[in-house]
Parts: structure tokens; C-alpha cells; sequence
């Protein structure tokens, strides 16, 4: 599916989740932490639940937010793609009915010369990119 197929689709949204984890490549980051910003987007038809009012047919926003800080919280990365990666995979691999998912990640506190509310990465995954042994 196309990024701009998925304008007018469902989707269920978590915005600026804040965590502390210890991901990057330098030594203090490993052992002091820092803080991560973490927001998912993920596209499934809410029309049932809609329609039911019912927290059975739809997916849990808690539950999203859950993989969120296991990932984040979780064992250290080196890259923040394999943090996102890390969350998108396991958020399709639990949830079939999510058909997208978009995780972006950032680091508020970077080691650069100027001023940036963060930096990070965003990645797009599909169910047909999630295979059992990448998670």
C-alpha cells in the first residue's frame, strides 16, 4: 500500500510517548540513559468498533503503548532503526489486525552544535514485512 493510500484509512494514534533507555553508540549513553520520544501510527479498520462500541474489535491504545516501553525500556540498541524496527515488529506480530504501522523515535538530547527539539528516525512497516524470525 502506497504511504498516500493510507491518508484517508483508520488508524490509531499515540503521540509524543516518553520513555528513558539506554540505545546508542557511545559509551555513556549505554550507562547513563536518556530520554526517547516515541510516536506510533497504526492503520487497521475501526469501522466494527465503531459501529460496536466494543474494545474487543479494535486494538488496545495501552497495549500499543505497552510494546512502546518494553522496546524502549528494554535491552540497549545501537541504532534508534532498530528501536523502531524493534516496535513495529513486535505491533504486527501480536496485532494481525494491524495492516501499517509508523513508529518515529527521537532523542531530545543528542550531542550536536545548535538547537533541535530532536532528532530521530521514522520507519513504515507492513504486515508483509514482518517475517517471525525479524522481531
Amino acid at each position: 500500500m502506497a504511504e498516500r493510500e493510507l491518508i484517508d484509512r483508520d488508524k490509531l494514534v499515540l503521540i509524543d510517548l516518553q520513555f528513558h533507555g539506554f540505545h546508542g553508540v557511545k559509551s555513556e549513553e549505554k550507562t547513563l540513559g536518556q530520554k526517547f520520544v516515541v510516536d506510533v501510527d497504526a492503520w487497521m479498520d475501526l469501522s466494527v468498533a465503531g459501529e460496536t462500541d466494543s474494545i474487543s474489535d479494535t486494538v488496545s491504545y495501552t497495549d500499543i503503548y505497552g510494546i512502546a516501553k518494553d522496546v524502549v525500556e528494554g535491552p540497549s540498541r545501537n541504532l534508534l532503526e532498530a528501536v523502531a524496527h524493534r516496535i513495529a515488529s513486535n505491533a504486527l506480530l501480536k496485532f494481525p489486525q494491524i495492516s501499517t504501522i509508523r513508529v518515529k523515535v527521537g532523542k531530545p538530547h543528542v550531542a550536536v552544535r545548535g538547537i533541535v527539539d530532536y532528532l530521530g528516525v521514522e520507519i513504515l512497516r507492513h504486515r508483509k514485512d514482518v517475517g517471525g524470525d525479524r522481531v
